[in-house]
C-alpha cells in the first residue's frame, strides 16, 4: 500500500487528526503512570506483615476500683485466655501493631548517641509476644519470665534485653551479625539483643521504617492494658465473643471495651491506599474509553466523508480488505504519532511525580506496555468503520455526487 495517498489525506484533515493524536498522547502519559501507581499502592497493600493478623484481635482492659491491683488483673486475665479453647496465646501490649497508634523513639549502636542511629516501634509486652503475634525469630529466643518488668509507675529508658526485627538489627549494625550485641536508648542506656524477628510491621504502615520494631519485656504500670490473642484459624469470631463473656464474668467491676480484629485495623490503615488505587484504576479506564471513542469518531467521520473517494476505488478494483487496510493504516500513524508524542509526556510527568512527592521513577516496562496497549486500542477503535467503509459499493458513492 502507498504510503503516500495516506499521509496526503492526513494532511488534508489534519485538524482531526492532531486533536486525536493529542488525546492519544495525554492519555498514555495519564494511563501508564496510573498503572504504575496504583501497582505501587497494591504491592503495598498486599506486602506481608510478618503477623498472623488474619487471626489476632485486640481489646482494652482498665481496672477503677480502690485498691485495684493491675498486675494480679492481668496475671489472671491471661491465665484464664491462655487456657480456652481456641485461643493459641495472649500477651499484653502496650500498643497494637497495624493499628495506626504506637510508640516510637530513636536507638543508637554507641553509647552517648553516636554511630549509627535508628528509629523503632517499640512495644512493651511480655514473654509471650512472639508465639501471640506468629512472627518468626531468625535468631536468638523470645524473653525468659524472669526477665519480664512488672512495674507500678512510669521511668524512663528501657528494659536491659530486647528483641528486634531484622530490618532494625540491618539498620543499626549493616553486615554484622547483631544476636548478643549491645544498642542504646537516648538515655545511653545499654540494651542487649537476645532475638531477632525475620520480619514484622509497627503501628504506622505509611511510614519508611515501619519494619523496624522493638519488643521490650515490661509491662505496666496500669491501671489500663491492651491484650492481643491469636486465635486458631476460622475461630476468631467465636473466641472473641467468649473472650468477652469470659473476662466479664471473672471480674465485672473493670471496663472492657475496643475490641477489635488486626485484620480490621490492617485495612483500616491502609484505607487511603485502596480509595488511591480505586480512584486511579477508575480514573484510567474512564481515559481508555474517551480515548477509544475519539478514534472510533475520527475513523466514522473519515468514512462518511470519503465515500465518493471509496466507491471510485472500488469501482477501478480495489477489494474490500484494501480499504480496510487503508484505513486501518491511516489510524496507525494517527495513533503512532499520539504514541511517541505520549512517551516524552509520560516520562516528563513521571519525573515530575518522582521529584515533587519522593515517588519510585516509572519503570520504563510500564510505558512499552502503555504503548501496545494503545496501539491495540487504536486499532480495535478503527476496525468497525473500517469495515463500514469496506460495504460502500460504486453504485452508492456515485448516487452521493
Amino acid at each position: 500500500m502507498e504510503v503516500r495517498p495516506i499521509l496526503s489525506a492526513l494532511l488534508r484533515n489534519r485538524a482531526g487528526a492532531i486533536l486525536v493524536a493529542l488525546q492519544i498522547a495525554i492519555t498514555l502519559a495519564i494511563v501508564v503512570n496510573a498503572v504504575f501507581l496504583t501497582q505501587q499502592r497494591v504491592e503495598k497493600i498486599g506486602r506481608p506483615t510478618g503477623i498472623d493478623d488474619q487471626n489476632i484481635f485486640s481489646f482494652n482492659s482498665t481496672g477503677f476500683e480502690k485498691g485495684f491491683d493491675f498486675h494480679a488483673m492481668v496475671r489472671e486475665d491471661l491465665a484464664l485466655m491462655r487456657r480456652m479453647p481456641g485461643i493459641i496465646d495472649a500477651t499484653p501490649m502496650s500498643h497494637i501493631p497495624l493499628s495506626g497508634s504506637g510508640s516510637s523513639s530513636g536507638f543508637f549502636s554507641l553509647p552517648d548517641k553516636k554511630g549509627k542511629n535508628e528509629p523503632a516501634n517499640i512495644y512493651r509486652t511480655d514473654d509471650h509476644a512472639i508465639h501471640s503475634l506468629g512472627v518468626t525469630l531468625a535468631s536468638g529466643k523470645t524473653f525468659e519470665p524472669e526477665n519480664i518488668e512488672y512495674v507500678s509507675k512510669e521511668s524512663q529508658g528501657w528494659p536491659a534485653t530486647a528483641v528486634i526485627t531484622q530490618d532494625l538489627a540491618e539498620g543499626l549494625f549493616p553486615k554484622e551479625n547483631a544476636l548478643g550485641k549491645t544498642f542504646y536508648d537516648d538515655q545511653s542506656k545499654p540494651i542487649k539483643i537476645v532475638g531477632v524477628m525475620s520480619h514484622m510491621h509497627g503501628s504506622w504502615v505509611g511510614w519508611d521504617k515501619v519494619g523496624q520494631v522493638i519488643l521490650a519485656p515490661r509491662v505496666g504500670p496500669g491501671p489500663s492494658t491492651n491484650y492481643l490473642v491469636r486465635t486458631a484459624p476460622g475461630d476468631i469470631d467465636r473466641v472473641m465473643k467468649d473472650t468477652e463473656n469470659a473476662l466479664r464474668k471473672r471480674d465485672p467491676n473493670r471496663v472492657l471495651d475496643d475490641f477489635k480484629k488486626m485484620s480490621d485495623m490492617k485495612r483500616r490503615s491502609y484505607g487511603g491506599d485502596s480509595l488511591v488505587a480505586v480512584t486511579l484504576s477508575t480514573v484510567t479506564g474512564l481515559v481508555v474509553i474517551f480515548s477509544s471513542l475519539g478514534i472510533f469518531g475520527l475513523a466514522t467521520f473519515n468514512v462518511n466523508t470519503r465515500t465518493r473517494q471509496i466507491g471510485t476505488r472500488r469501482a477501478v478494483g480495489a477489494r474490500k480488505r484494501d480499504i480496510v487496510r487503508y484505513f486501518m493504516t491511516e489510524n496507525w500513524f494517527v495513533t503512532s504519532f499520539g504514541v511517541v508524542t505520549g512517551c516524552a509526556l509520560a516520562l516528563g510527568v513521571g519525573y515530575w511525580l518522582s521529584n515533587q512527592f519522593g515517588l519510585p521513577r516509572l519503570d520504563l516496562y510500564y510505558l512499552v506496555g502503555g504503548v501496545l496497549g494503545l496501539w491495540i486500542v487504536g486499532q480495535l477503535a478503527a476496525w468497525q468503520p473500517s469495515l463500514k467503509a469496506a460495504r460502500v459499493s460504486p453504485a452508492m458513492a456515485t448516487r452521493s455526487v
